[in-house]
């Protein structure tokens, strides 16, 4: 395969997308914040920080100098945190070409606005390259994906073409890569879903048991739904790998951070006390209020996405969050 592709972000899920890449005989560089970073990963040929062990193939490298990485590049992913999104893409954005593929791997929303990451590519860049943007997600928690251990994901565009050319890229004897048009759907999944590991992690943290736990998850992929219909999203990809895959897999997984910091929560450390211990972003905490501003907007319940707003930045005991929402007025499933 004769593709050049430039991933945006030595974070873990950008460094494994690139070890992907460069596994499937992409030529790959991932853009580093500093020469001093690229000289340290370039020498060691792993990301000692975020992704120990998984060494980079020989198609991977890292530079420094977005010219030199992003120019010759066919496709170009943005694996960085929902706050630093913007100002990443506004960084590459000048050496970008037109025919260029975009793709977001990022699973949060804009604050203060609520802002897709797709949506922040479409004011960022060209009109000639917006039209190629890309989102991926689904259940990828990315030491997983880059041992090889076997999993899938989705990728959405409203320019079916681009999605078929990055699942051409990505897809591997191990990495089973879906296509859609719901870009919105697609994007709305992979980022509510934290808020509910959240909730989740406050459950296992106060040992209520896996009826407690299935009964959080159930309901939380409800209000994903509420909100991502109302947002135009399809009802059906919440039921697919980007909404109910991801959903199951960042709440019960060891490696989930969001789901970590609701377990924290709920053994009595507060946010900024988690935050401090924290190696890698939390998305799901940013993206509970930027949520929560959109349903109001789109006038949309979400009590479970209620609680843990206020037991992250208005110390609602957890305890007194599961009487809340168990004590609510009682009304059908659906």
């Amino acid at each position: 395969m004769t593709a050049q592709a430039a991933i945006v972000g030595t974070t873990t899920w950008g460094t494994t997308l690139g070890i992907i890449l460069a596994r499937n005989g992409v030529r790959a560089g991932i853009l580093a914040r500093t020469p001093q970073e690229e000289d340290q990963l370039n020498s060691r040929r792993e990301n000692r920080r975020f992704l120990p062990g998984v060494s980079f193939p020989e198609a991977l490298s890292v530079g420094s100098d977005p010219e030199q990485v992003i120019g010759p590049a066919d496709v170009v992913i943005l694996a960085v945190p929902s706050e630093h999104f913007r100002r990443n893409a506004s960084w590459v954005a000048p050496f970008v070409s037109s025919g260029t593929t975009v793709v977001s791997a990022a699973k949060g929303l804009e604050l203060p606005n609520g802002n897709r990451m797709s949506q922040v590519l479409q004011e960022v860049l060209p009109p000639a390259v917006s039209e190629n943007v890309c989102v991926i997600s689904g259940p990828n928690l990315a030491r997983e994906v880059a041992e090889k251990k076997p999993s899938a994901t989705v990728v959405a565009s409203g320019n079916e073409e681009k999605a078929a050319y990055v699942q051409e890229l990505l897809m591997s004897p191990t990495l089973r890569v879906y296509t859609s048009e719901d870009v919105t759907g697609v994007e709305l999944g992979g980022t509510l879903k934290n808020i509910i590991a959240i909730g989740a992690g406050i459950a296992d943290g106060m040992g209520m048991g896996q009826n407690s736990k299935s009964t959080l998850i159930t309901r939380g992929l409800a209000e994903m739904t509420r909100l991502g219909t109302a947002a135009g999203a399809q009802y059906l990809t919440f039921a697919g790998l980007a909404g109910l895959g991801d959903l199951v897999a960042t709440c019960y997984s060891q490696l989930s951070r969001n789901r970590f910091t609701g377990e924290q929560l709920a053994l009595g450390r507060t946010w900024p006390q988690i935050r401090d211990i924290m190696e890698n972003v939390v998305e799901g905490v940013n993206t509970t209020g930027a949520a929560l501003a959109m349903a109001e907007r789109l006038d949309v319940e979400m009590p479970i996405a209620q609680v843990t707003y206020r037991i992250l930045f208005e110390d609602l005991p957890p305890r007194e969050a599961m009487a809340e929402l168990m004590s609510r007025p009682p009304h059908s499933e659906w």
